[in-house]
């Protein structure tokens, strides 16, 4: 299930992503989190599975937030780092670059291993998670940019 932002611009991604068959989940970090934030945890202490963009409906562009790794804490859920990138793209110029793939292009999706984090980790050793996961998904965003190049 993915989580998408309720904004304006959320709603495009939502259109398109119910036409695959997503439920969708609205809310972000700025935008009804305590509703959203106990159906992702109800949703993965059941078994179920999230989709989130790591860097957050504000940004800084590829900068990890927190709330995934405190989710995976709560819930004991894996964190899986996933990445994808296509032969015929194009990158907006919006604040995070969202790329879009034009039609019929040739689409790769990489994932790294599964992670867990520590319940019992923390604040400073959430942190130093928090930077090592990111490092591993800026690395993956490489390495699927680096497959049609």
């Amino acid at each position: 299930m993915p989580l998408v932002s309720p904004s304006r611009d959320g709603e495009i991604v939502a259109q398109i992503v119910s036409r695959w068959g997503y439920r969708i989940l609205r809310g972000s970090s700025s935008h009804s989190i305590i509703r959203a934030w106990n159906e992702m945890k109800r949703l993965l202490l059941e078994g179920g599975e999230l989709i989130i963009v790591p860097d957050g409906p504000r940004g800084p562009d590829r900068k990890l937030k927190a709330g995934c790794l405190k989710l995976a804490q709560e819930s004991g859920a894996y964190l899986v780092p996933f990445s994808f990138s296509a032969a015929r793209k194009k990158f907006l110029s919006s604040w995070d670059k969202f790329l879009l793939f034009y039609p019929f292009s040739k689409v790769v999706a990489i994932y790294g291993q599964p992670l867990t984090i520590d319940p019992q980790l923390g604040e400073d050793e959430l942190e130093k998670e928090r930077q090592r996961v990111e490092s591993l998904m800026n690395e993956l965003d490489k390495e699927a940019d680096r497959y049609f190049s």
